[in-house]
């Protein structure tokens, strides 16, 4: 990172795309800058969550994990909740497993399917890195409620354009947030 504070690169690249492109200098910026909140917001919260031995990605498999009724999902339902490949589930799981936050067991339904299960100590790890998580707002103690709020809603946009999900899907963020989920 570069000592001079005094230039914003983002805003020097969207003036330089001005002169070039200014049809496209504006979703140049947002991109731009959504990718750098995404490193500098990933940065802070695993800073906190470092001395419980937890990445972003571990943490939030353990938080999943203890949201559930049995404390056990299919690892390919973690995959598809957390919204990554299989492989990195199972990178994910092995880790937790080696600090005994997470064991696997045999789905007692299919055999032959594995669960992952979240362990006495993986539910106390899960809840301080929670605090903790809770004591930085999760990186954003530089905005509101609403404009995070916002933010969700704007970045919504963008996911169900690219299919996260379908335009059918009940909106939280939405006009009507009397609907309960």
């Amino acid at each position: 990172m570069s000592a001079d504070r005094a230039l914003d690169p983002i805003a020097e690249a969207h003036r330089q795309w001005l002169l070039r492109w200014p049809e496209h200098a504006e979703r140049m910026a947002a991109i731009t800058s959504v990718m750098r909140v995404q490193q500098i917001l990933l940065a802070e919260v695993e800073r906190v969550l470092k001395p419980y031995g937890l990445t972003f990605a571990s943490y939030e498999a353990l938080v999943l994990l203890s949201f559930t009724r049995t404390g056990r999902l299919p690892l390919g339902k973690m995959g598809e909740r957390l919204m990554v490949h299989p492989t990195s589930v199972t990178n994910t799981i092995d880790r937790l497993e080696a600090q005994r936050l997470v064991r696997r067991v045999a789905d007692p339904a299919d055999r032959r399917r594995v669960l992952a299960e979240i362990t006495g100590k993986g539910r106390e790890v899960a809840l301080a890195a929670t605090e903790v998580v809770h004591d930085i707002d999760f990186g954003l103690a530089g905005i509101s409620a609403e404009e995070a709020t916002a933010l969700t809603r704007l970045l919504r946009l963008i996911r169900l354009g690219a299919g996260d999900f379908s335009a059918e899907t009940p909106d939280p963020w939405g006009a009507d947030r009397s609907t309960t989920f």
